[in-house]
């Protein structure tokens, strides 16, 4: 039976009392309060095709890695898009395939810039990671696919050039053949001042044996259980624009996974950067370093390998970064619905303890499905939130048995120990829901606040602009090392500002296939001086200032010395 004619009947005259104004007096409108972070979507002119077929081929879902940077050293963050390729030859032979380069003017719109640029790419591009390999001050991209990775070198001219057989990267591996990669992360290992290389390699795959799963008589993508696992690998940078394969002798390749989501920090503060990788349906992995570019893999110890529950999930994203303000990076996953989205705590002992029920994120992700978590501080309070590029790994055919397409949501620190999930309220219902995959950040337009972009299968890029309330300053610190890595990747920086103290660590790698590579962004809240900023190079220099003021981009040089 109706229900609304009979409650609209019996609510009647009290609508027509509600109505009634009395005289002298002015009926008004009144404005519902701002969202304390808010976002308004802006379009660009790239949709990412993955040849998404009725076999459903597992690449298909699996595209759409983004990267933040600034390929000309402008000033200003231009954006990078991985896409997909003919499924079947996994060869780009058509420009609906092609990545693109997009070059910022400056105000947050973007021309394209793929054609000069040389960037368009040739295979099945999944994830992207961006940082300077030979310290010559522009930043390189490394782009993962399914059965090739590529290196291009930035030529300094707006150009770049494909240096992947010369450097060392194009080999194939002797034991598992062609590799799916999904992302990286450029990271020095061993701290000698030269950005090495981690691969996160997925799961074994064939176009012509893909396992026959079906939902209600159509082909579906297959639960990961039904493929093997690749291993990592580590690359070592040699200083001459080669590399060489450590994944033996460092101890990565000895734990064969699938991994999707790779984050850096150094977690147990020794000095040396450690590396957790997410896996689908399998354990995570910690890889713990000790020293000289070896590593043990230390998750269960840690307390990381699996949630609290103690069930595999399907790990995506990864973000590793301090969210309770402590100095200890802590570390988000997603995952699909029912399976929540895990938060581990550094106990700042060399362990972790999960406080996903504690913090309110139990029940808040439990409902969603998620691709690439991005920490940072969206209302600029001095506390770190997330950032969820949100959408299903399964096809639209499974629509009536899970939500697909969703809205992106940000899960705003409360303080924190508590998260609050906004969706609608951050703007996000403002387009349609999508399969959302790689996501990362930056400010695109110099107002001092995060944007976001994020790609979604079969469907155009969302740039969302970040428009929340005024109020709050913020400080980005431009690392530039000179005797550590000229990226300042894994410098450590402590804040003090307001009478708050906050901390972070440089690192590119942030949530699924993507990097974010601009200036390290700190909001200070109410604060307009930030009273003092140390920061600790890979190199061991300590550097100090003291009263900087606020609401700038602070370029910092590494000294000779502390």
């Amino acid at each position: 039976m109706n229900r609304w004619p009979l409650l609209m009947g019996a609510m009647r005259p009290l609508l027509c009392l509600m109505l009634v104004v009395s005289p002298g007096q002015q009926s008004r409108t009144v404005d519902p309060p701002r969202s304390p972070i808010h976002f308004t979507p802006r379009s660009i002119p790239f949709s990412l095709d993955s040849c998404e077929t009725a076999q459903r081929h597992a690449p298909e879902t699996m595209a759409g890695g983004v990267a933040v940077f600034d390929y000309d050293n402008d000033g200003n963050l231009d954006i990078f898009f991985t896409n997909g390729a003919d499924i079947t030859t996994l060869k780009k032979d058509s420009p609906k395939y092609s990545n693109h380069l997009f070059h910022n003017n400056g105000d947050g719109t973007f021309t394209d810039v793929t054609e000069k640029a040389g960037l368009a790419g040739t295979g099945y591009d999944i994830g992207v990671a961006i940082g300077d390999y030979d310290n010559d001050g522009y930043e390189d991209i490394f782009v993962a696919g399914v059965y090739r990775n590529t290196l291009y070198h930035n030529n300094g001219d707006g150009t770049f050039t494909d240096v992947t057989e010369k450097s060392g990267l194009a080999r194939i591996d002797k034991e598992y053949g062609p590799l799916w990669s999904v992302g990286a992360a450029w990271v020095d290992v061993n701290n000698d001042g030269l950005l090495d290389l981690f691969v996160v390699n997925y799961m074994s795959w064939n176009v012509n044996k893909e396992p026959p799963c079906t939902f209600e008589g159509k082909a579906e993508y297959c639960h990961p259980k039904f493929y093997k696992e690749l291993p990592n690998q580590l690359f070592l940078n040699m200083g001459n624009g080669k590399f060489v394969d450590v994944s033996a002798e460092s101890g990565i390749r000895a734990h064969p996974g699938k991994g999707m989501g790779v984050g850096v920090a150094d977690y147990d503060g020794d000095g040396l950067p450690d590396i957790f990788v997410s896996n689908d349906k399998l354990f995570n992995f910690l890889f713990h370093n000790k020293g000289n570019a070896r590593f043990e893999e230390v998750a269960f110890e840690a307390g990381v390998a699996l949630p609290q529950h103690g069930n595999l999930i399907s790990g995506m994203g990864v973000d590793f970064k301090d969210l309770n303000n402590d100095g200890y990076p802590d570390i988000v996953i997603v995952a699909l619905d029912n399976e929540t989205f895990p938060v581990f705590q550094n106990d700042g002992k060399g362990g972790f303890v999960e406080i996903t029920s504690r913090t309110g994120m139990t029940a808040l992700s439990n409902p969603m499905s998620a691709y690439s978590p991005n920490i940072a501080d969206f209302d600029n309070d001095g506390w770190k939130d997330i950032f969820v590029s949100r959408g299903h790994v399964q096809s639209p055919n499974m629509a009536g048995r899970s939500q697909i397409d969703q809205p992106n949501t940000v899960f705003r620190n409360l303080g924190g120990n508590k998260f609050s999930a906004l969706t609608e309220e951050a703007g996000f219902t403002a387009l349609p829901p999508k399969r959302h995959r790689g996501a990362a950040v930056g400010d695109f337009n110099h107002d001092g606040k995060l944007d976001v972009v994020v790609t979604a299968l079969s469907a155009p890029a969302e740039i969302w602009m970040n428009d929340s309330p005024d109020g709050n300053h913020w400080l980005e610190l431009a690392l530039q090392g000179t005797k550590s890595n000229r990226d300042g990747i894994g410098a450590k920086i402590k804040i003090v500002a307001g009478g708050r103290t906050q901390f972070d660590q440089v690192s590119h790698a942030a949530g699924y296939a993507s990097s974010s590579a601009g200036p390290v962004h700190f909001g200070l809240g109410t604060a307009n001086v930030a009273d003092e900023i140390e920061i600790r190079w890979p190199s061991g220099t300590k550097q100090v200032l003291k009263d900087v003021p606020a609401d700038r981009v602070l370029h910092i040089k590494e000294p000779k010395s502390s």
